[in-house]
């Protein structure tokens, strides 16, 4: 009967360790990176893309709430949706811009592919106040097909007191379009 409260002591300490150790909310259920795992590892063919856009996707970082509360931290999460049922969507660019407009920090090295219907998420932890009240990503994104229409916004998350509150962004996008330029008949 001892060994079997040892056991149960045994168990019930492991997991109260194991419930301290913060967990990367990043990380897939391989353990690895989530972009990371979503890089491609051949390029693709610039002739095949027939979609490409920039998205500023607004993000809060903190928010003033009061005077007894000036500065309130927030989590935020970065969400990337393709909305197709049929094609890919490529992420060639995840940059992370502070309030001051400065590059804070590039989250992809390489495209990453999402398979239709796929969405990644990408945490920025609340202790993370690197990017400031007006922080802001810049997404590149392509596809095959001209009629794709991904959805890409970002979700605050915060806690003041007993409550807690959330609110979301939408990208938009801020490609400039090459002008039309009329041929002048001689």
């Amino acid at each position: 009967m001892k060994n079997f409260f040892k056991n149960l002591a045994f168990i019930f300490i492991l997991i109260m360790f194991n419930a301290c150790i913060k967990q990367d909310p990043n990380l897939n259920k391989s353990g690895e990176d989530e972009l990371k795992s979503l890089e491609i590892e051949n390029p693709i063919d610039k002739e095949e893309i027939h979609y490409k856009d920039v998205i500023y996707v607004p993000i809060y970082s903190d928010i003033y709430i009061d005077t007894a509360n000036p500065q309130h931290l927030l989590s935020a999460t970065l969400s990337i949706r393709n909305t197709s049922f049929t094609d890919s969507l490529y992420v060639s660019k995840i940059d992370y811009y502070n309030t001051e407009g400065s590059l804070a920090r590039q989250y992809i090295d390489n495209t990453i592919s999402l398979n239709p219907m796929e969405t990644v998420n990408y945490v920025i932890e609340k202790e993370d106040a690197i990017g400031g009240s007006g922080a802001n990503f810049i997404v590149e994104i392509s596809a095959k097909n001209s009629q794709i229409k991904p959805l890409i916004q970002a979700i605050m998350i915060g806690k003041l007191s007993h409550q807690s509150f959330s609110f979301l962004t939408d990208g938009y996008s801020i490609k400039t379009k090459k002008p039309v330029i009329d041929k002048v008949k001689d």
